[in-house]
């Protein structure tokens, strides 16, 4: 599990596409990060992935054939921009966002991006209908790994705003107008609405 609370923004050293079911990815390893393990779950823009491999300049994971498929990802995707990356969470560690699963439901187009006034970066983004259901006003929702609250649903668009700290943690405020991003839905409000559907079965 992890809160959605970006720790650093890293590029990529190498992408590799081995086959049409896995691609292999090694990204820059910020120097906080001391005490990762072989194995361990890292989000990589919201994206949970294994650390296969590491050393004291970069860190190695695969993306497999499901994550492909839901994001789109191949080596320019990664070579071309810079990353989102959140360690998992420890039992006992605060959370300062929201509680994030790391498997990404859907990639969602940007529609607006740009300051809106000297602090504030606005981003608008249209959803797809699997998450209409999901996200209302002031639910919180992950987009690219970051923990956000949707501040107005409209017209099948959401906006969030990013304060000047999330702008220069994170790469949202990257994508242009027609780029996509992943967004996962808040645990809880997937949990309510599996429920009720069990219970109409």
């Amino acid at each position: 599990m992890f809160s959605g609370i970006i720790e650093a923004k890293v590029k990529a050293l190498k992408a590799t596409q081995e086959s049409a079911d896995l691609l292999r990815i090694w990204l820059e390893r910020p120097d906080f990060f001391d005490d990762i393990r072989t194995g361990d779950s890292i989000a990589v823009n919201g994206v949970c992935l294994t650390v296969e491999r590491f050393d004291d300049e970069q860190m190695q994971f695969a993306v497999a054939a499901e994550t492909l498929k839901v994001t789109g990802w191949d080596e320019n995707f990664f070579l071309q921009r810079e990353h989102n990356l959140e360690r998992s969470l420890r039992f006992g560690d605060r959370i300062h966002g929201h509680l994030v699963s790391g498997h990404v439901e859907s990639m969602a187009e940007v529609s607006k991006s740009g300051m809106i006034d000297s602090d504030s970066y606005e981003v608008k983004i249209k959803l797809p209908e699997n998450l209409k259901a999901f996200v209302w006003n002031k639910v919180s929702l992950c987009i690219n790994g970051i923990s956000l609250t949707v501040n107005e649903v409209k017209d099948g668009e959401i906006q969030v705003c990013l304060v000047p700290e999330t702008q220069e943690r994170t790469n949202l405020s990257s994508y242009k107008v027609g780029e996509k991003v992943c967004v996962e839905p808040d645990y809880m409000a997937k949990a309510l609405f599996h429920w009720k559907d069990m219970e109409r079965a």
